[in-house]
């Protein structure tokens, strides 16, 4: 990537984060992460209360980047073929027809991902890796951009099924959008006569400029001692006493793709450790599996990458 790139990059990132902030007020931080795990072409799983504006934030991203949004409500009766879609014979053709779910869209909002049953969860393995879906032996490409936002209640868990740690690794992050702070919910309040902002975005890039963003932060540069800072961090999580599963190999390699977004974004050409001290929660939090009796006694999967940070020193010259 160049440099003129790294600068055209950075000021298409900010545009689009300041249209999405027209429909979520206040959520600056949220939004660079979304929009960061979109152009690295990865997933977002987000837990968090009811009401805070998740449904907004994925269907403004997508209006924002002239994309198709779908909403999908998870529920126990919820079937894999709901999401992924069915072929039916039609008579007039005599032939066999794809209708394709709602998962072929650029944006995809998995609503309480976790109260449907966990066959129903596992139709999104396949599109979420490999970004197809395969239906009666037929592989259909999902197209480019596509991103999965789940979401989660961290409340009222009777009757959920909690995603298993293989599905948990698919997505590249998690984090939380959170309750709106005093300014901002006083903006929100004094626009609730139309509370759904993201109806009136409108583009500010194609859909095809996106894909083009994507290709170009996967070649940003990183350097082979920040590569060796991300492995020893993710060994350091692997042999804490606190956890039974450290950070993955994939969640490894998300990381690396999360931070050539991340340092594009801020105009630069090259990955900075700091880039990997940014994105650390977010990115591996999640995937820990921890030890129950560790965690009895109050370790968190943020305290072992806390630990992982403070423990492993950064680079702080080229290799």
């Amino acid at each position: 990537m160049t440099q003129d790139n790294a600068t055209w990059f950075a000021e298409a990132f900010s545009t689009i984060v300041d249209n999405v902030g027209k429909a979520l007020l206040g959520k600056e931080e949220v939004i660079r992460l979304a929009l960061t795990a979109m152009l690295a072409e990865g997933h977002l799983l987000l837990e968090d209360a009811p009401g805070t504006g998740k449904t907004a934030l994925a269907r403004a991203l997508a209006a924002s980047v002239q994309g198709t949004h779908s909403r999908i409500q998870f529920t126990p009766d919820l079937l894999p073929s709901d999401i992924t879609g069915v072929t039916i014979f039609d008579q007039a053709t005599s032939s066999w027809q794809f209708h394709p779910g709602p998962v072929f869209s650029s944006i995809v909002l998995a609503d309480e991902i976790n109260r449907a049953s966990p066959k129903t969860q596992s139709a999104l393995l396949e599109v979420m890796e490999e970004s197809t879906v395969t239906v009666d032996g037929k592989r259909h490409e999902a197209g480019r951009p596509f991103m999965v936002i789940a979401t989660q209640n961290p409340v009222e868990q009777a009757g959920t099924y909690r995603l298993p740690e293989a599905q948990l690794d698919r997505f590249l992050m998690k984090t939380s959008i959170g309750y709106p702070a005093r300014e901002a919910l006083t903006r929100i309040l004094a626009g609730s006569a139309k509370p759904d902002r993201s109806k009136g975005l409108s583009p500010v890039v194609a859909s095809t400029v996106v894909a083009s963003m994507a290709d170009l932060a996967a070649d940003n540069h990183v350097e082979d001692a920040v590569l060796d800072y991300i492995g020893a961090l993710v060994e350091a999580t692997r042999e804490a006493d606190e956890t039974r599963m450290g950070v993955s190999t994939r969640g490894a390699i998300g990381m690396t793709r999360a931070v050539r977004v991340w340092a594009a974004a801020q105009g630069r050409t090259f990955v900075l450790p700091d880039d990997v001290k940014d994105l650390a929660q977010v990115v591996w939090a999640h995937r820990l599996v921890m030890d129950p009796d560790a965690e009895f006694t109050g370790a968190t999967a943020t305290g072992v990458i806390t630990a992982a940070l403070a423990q492993v020193p950064a680079p702080t010259r080229r290799s």
